[in-house]
């Protein structure tokens, strides 16, 4: 292949590399176990610029989601809870799934039912702006709940259309035809 795209057809190696520092361009093996093998003329490093342009902005587009984590205890104060649960409502709204724990001490691991009641009532608190990704469940002497925030939705500029149009107070004529839609014909009347 020719500097502009175009297709020379086979032409002895000699001739290409020739072409190419005429051009002052870099002959570059595109195919190489195609018989015979297939050859472009182009500015490398132009082309290896590109690639690397091309694979930096799809890393940018890439989104990262991070996991932040909540540690608790069976025994927390509503006003610890409020500080809390406050920090799970800011993450989430950044986007980032929560980790919530429940970190039980001596005794209270036989009273797992309060650390349930807790994770339970984060994740009604947190409904609005989350789901529960993993159920609590104990590990070891904790009790782990993981939260992933909603997708959310593209918004659009338009409303979106209803059912019905809307019927003003008797300002519209009671004989005026409807429109038509989209599976029917207008109708010529001077035919």
């Amino acid at each position: 292949m020719d500097a502009d795209g175009t297709q020379v057809g086979i032409v002895p190696l000699a001739q290409a590399l020739r072409r190419s520092r005429e051009l002052e361009l870099d002959l570059v093996e595109v195919a190489p176990q195609a018989d015979p093998p297939v050859c472009r003329i182009m500015d490398w490093g132009k082309a290896k610029y590109e690639e690397e342009q091309k694979q930096k902005q799809a890393r940018k587009r890439q989104s990262q989601i991070s996991v932040k984590e909540i540690k608790m205890r069976p025994k927390i104060s509503d006003n610890d809870y409020k500080t809390k649960s406050g920090h799970v409502r800011r993450f989430l709204e950044d986007g980032a799934k929560v980790r919530a724990s429940i970190m039980f001490r001596g005794r209270e691991m036989t009273h797992t039912e309060l650390g349930m009641k807790l994770l339970d009532r984060l994740a009604d608190d947190m409904s609005h702006l989350a789901s529960v990704e993993a159920a609590p469940k104990v590990d070891g002497r904790n009790m782990v709940m993981v939260l992933a925030p909603h997708k959310v939705k593209a918004k659009t500029d338009e409303p979106a259309p209803t059912a019905e149009p809307a019927v003003s107070s008797g300002s519209q004529d009671a004989t005026a035809e409807p429109e038509p839609t989209g599976s029917e014909q207008p109708v010529d009347e001077d035919a």
